[in-house]
């Protein structure tokens, strides 16, 4: 081996020996899956929060709606829902996103409405929520899914 073939073998042995910035290739590759764990965590926590603040809100609708009381200048239907938005203040639930079946007293089938004293009332609720995180929202029609609560309780003897 002759000193040049002898220097350029040190020198490119030397070239890969050198770890200048190898700090922000490790950055490069590890960074956007640090990002997606964590906006994976922020949606599937802020999904959680979502789904028992419903199951909250849609029981606590329920126990109201079994009284037979409705707010002052409004219907029944109305109260619950206002009722079911007040015990869940930081979600945005449409008139729309409500369901409300009853089955009479004697009766084996639901029926639309909330129903009268005994009948056993129901109240449903579905909310879209979307996803933010890439390629958990494309496993999902339109890059969300339905959250869907109820409660199912007896009317009180209310007149």
């Amino acid at each position: 081996m002759n000193g040049t073939t002898g220097d350029q073998w040190h020198r490119a042995l030397r070239r890969f020996g050198r770890s200048d910035g190898t700090n922000l290739i490790e950055a490069s590759l590890v960074l956007p899956m640090v990002l997606f764990v964590t906006f994976a965590i922020v949606d599937f926590a802020s999904l959680f929060y979502a789904y028992t603040a419903l199951e909250n809100g849609v029981s606590l609708a329920t126990r109201y709606a079994v009284t037979g009381r409705s707010m002052e200048e409004e219907t029944r239907e109305e109260s619950i829902m206002d009722t079911m938005r007040s015990v869940t203040p930081t979600l945005t639930i449409p008139d729309e996103a409500f369901t409300f079946t009853h089955i009479p007293a004697g009766e084996s089938d639901w029926v639309d409405g909330v129903g009268g004293p005994n009948d056993i009332g129901r109240v449903k609720v579905d909310v879209p929520w979307s996803l933010f995180t890439p390629f958990i929202s494309d496993l999902f029609t339109d890059g969300a899914l339905t959250l869907s609560v109820e409660s199912i309780m007896k009317n009180e003897r209310f007149e």
